[in-house]
């Protein structure tokens, strides 16, 4: 679906008079950057397994990308891409299986955080109003046919870093298991961060939301939506 639905929105585009179209692609795309490519630009071509167990994700965004960009050369769509890098807040639900949902699932209801590795890669999270935020300034903007990165520069915090503050905010517990999925960790990117240059020097963009704070402001959801 990420391939043949975005094909059917472009070639929709195609018929209307559109003044913008956005396709969200991944910070996936980038696979697992070299350290040197540690914040990663949009000019960073990747480091991607085409055959690995999460290629199926990662290889489609890249094919949209293609598909976004070439709609752009050939038709002159208003296509732009934003590469959203791990985005968190209210609306995600408690069985979403991703990091943050998933550790406070654990610490909500259990009272235990399970970390399925041994907590080192690290990621750069991004609260969803500055998410939001950056998603509009591309697709208000005039970079038809460009790629964005959007997401928080602002240091990388890694897997049982972020168990360990969700732990202290619900006096959870944090413990070490291994997934019953033999693939969970195959290709698994050990960092992940955004070089955000680009949007802030052609968008003006800049993230204002940390972490602790994101988190804080989403737990306090989770217990209003879940009566918890």
């Amino acid at each position: 679906m990420n391939v043949t639905g975005l094909k059917n929105l472009l070639e929709l585009g195609r018929t209307k008079k559109l003044k913008s179209f956005l396709y969200f692609s991944s910070s996936e795309i980038y696979g697992d950057p070299s350290p040197e490519n540690i914040p990663t630009p949009e000019e960073y071509h990747g480091n991607v397994s085409c055959t690995g167990p999460r290629a199926c994700y990662d290889e489609s965004k890249r094919l949209g990308e293609t598909l976004a960009v070439n709609y752009f050369r050939q038709y002159g769509l208003p296509v732009k891409i934003v590469r959203p890098f791990n985005m968190y807040g209210p609306g995600m639900k408690l069985d979403d299986q991703r990091a943050v949902p998933d550790f406070f699932r654990g610490a909500l209801l259990d009272k235990r955080i399970q970390v399925l590795s041994d907590g080192s890669p690290t990621r750069s999270f991004c609260y969803i109003r500055d998410g939001i935020a950056g998603f509009l300034l591309v697709l208000l903007s005039a970079y038809n046919g460009e790629a964005f990165n959007i997401g928080n520069d602002q240091g990388e915090t890694s897997v049982l870093e972020l168990a360990k503050v969700i732990a202290g905010m619900t006096d959870a517990q944090v413990v070490f298991l291994e997934s019953l999925d033999g693939d969970y960790l195959t290709d698994n990117p050990q960092r992940r961060c955004p070089d955000l240059t680009k949007a802030r020097t052609w968008l003006g963009y800049q993230p204002q939301v940390g972490l602790e704070a994101g988190l804080r402001r989403l737990l306090a959801w989770y217990k209003e939506v879940y009566n918890l």
